[in-house]
């Protein structure tokens, strides 16, 4: 089995980059790391304007983003009163 590059297709430069970037952004979200995932599906766009997939790729990015700061906006202030009454019953 052949590993098979990008760099092996002789693509153009803005071809080349929009896929690096894009592929970065698909890894980025594979961990969960969707700020990051966003910027390089943002760079993709740079590469290849108006481009659907990147443009749906930003939004879901935004939308998972937007969840996970609501998760924050409910865990926080539990954790917050959990530790105040800790202290006070101490």
């Amino acid at each position: 089995m052949t590993n098979h590059s990008l760099y092996d297709e002789h693509l153009p430069h803005e071809e080349l980059k929009y896929r690096e970037h894009f592929q970065r952004g698909n890894d980025f979200c594979k961990i969960e790391l969707f700020r990051s995932a966003r910027e390089e599906y943002k760079q993709a766009l740079y590469y290849k304007p108006g481009d659907p997939l990147s443009e749906e790729k930003v939004i879901e990015c935004i939308t998972q983003i937007r969840k996970d700061a609501r998760k924050v906006y409910i865990i926080v202030p539990i954790v917050l009163a959990i530790i105040i009454a800790i202290i006070l019953l101490s």
